[in-house]
């Protein structure tokens, strides 16, 4: 391992332990403060959402600083609108950080898992993010967050992107797009050298900086209504999101 290596492997375990004090912090004293202090559900998923965001944008900030990565949005207005149901790809573990660190009053659906886990936990319940514990009840729930006026960001595939390896799509996005009537902000990650992969452990350090590049692209039209029963229209509707992402990310790489 070279000098630079060690220098950025040291820079990302200190921004991970950070990340992990933070999240203590959250759950154990901010949370408990927001509920003392402001009665209103809703006013404190708003307060904790907007702590989120800033705390998120400080940890990349501090990443940047020690030198582990290297960041650039390409069309990030396009972020900051109200109501969006925002889709993107998945190649790394703090995708989300980015998007979330980036996007007014985000909500997003993630792994039950990450609900129970003592460091993500606390952020996860005072921002009030939707979980995939109960798949049923998903779909309501990402419908009334849209209603409220949140962004909602999600992962379709699922799980994170295989490097070399075109994406696929599940249909959570398409089914929340088609029930909702909400168009579809995609956001392309591309990642070079890869890094956090899912399987790679985080003190894997690649051979140089790590250079995350997000685009926003123009919004996708949800399809109209065929007479076709909505789960087919969702099955069709996947497909052409899978196509379409792997067309651009192949244009993306390229640039």
């Amino acid at each position: 391992m070279t000098l630079d290596q060690c220098q950025r492997g040291l820079g990302t375990a200190l921004s991970f332990a950070i990340f992990g004090i933070g999240g203590l912090l959250i759950g154990l004293l901010i949370a408990p403060v927001l509920k003392l202090t402001i009665r209103d559900a809703a006013r404190r998923r708003y307060r904790a959402r907007v702590l989120i965001q800033y705390a998120f944008r400080a940890f990349i900030g501090l990443m940047r600083a020690l030198g582990v990565l290297d960041y650039r949005f390409e069309e990030l207005s396009r972020l900051q609108r109200p109501g969006l149901l925002i889709l993107a790809n998945h190649p790394s573990l703090i995708d989300v950080v980015f998007l979330l660190g980036h996007v007014p009053q985000a909500d997003c659906i993630i792994k039950g898992k990450l609900a129970d886990n003592p460091f993500t936990r606390g952020p996860i319940r005072a921002a009030g993010y939707i979980t995939n514990r109960e798949p049923d009840a998903v779909l309501d729930a990402a419908r009334h967050s849209l209603a409220e006026g949140n962004s909602l960001i999600l992962f379709p595939e699922g799980t994170r992107t295989r490097p070399d390896r075109p994406v696929k799509f599940r249909r959570g996005g398409a089914n929340i797009a088609l029930r909702a009537s909400a168009d579809i902000t995609p956001v392309l990650i591309r990642c070079r050298p890869t890094t956090l992969t899912k399987g790679t452990p985080w003190y894997r350090i690649p051979p140089c900086k790590v250079q995350f590049d997000l685009r926003v692209l123009e919004d996708l039209p949800v399809p109209g209504e065929t007479g076709q029963p909505t789960s087919v229209r969702a099955r069709h509707f996947t497909r052409q999101l899978s196509e379409y992402f792997n067309h651009e990310l192949e244009r993306f790489q390229h640039a």
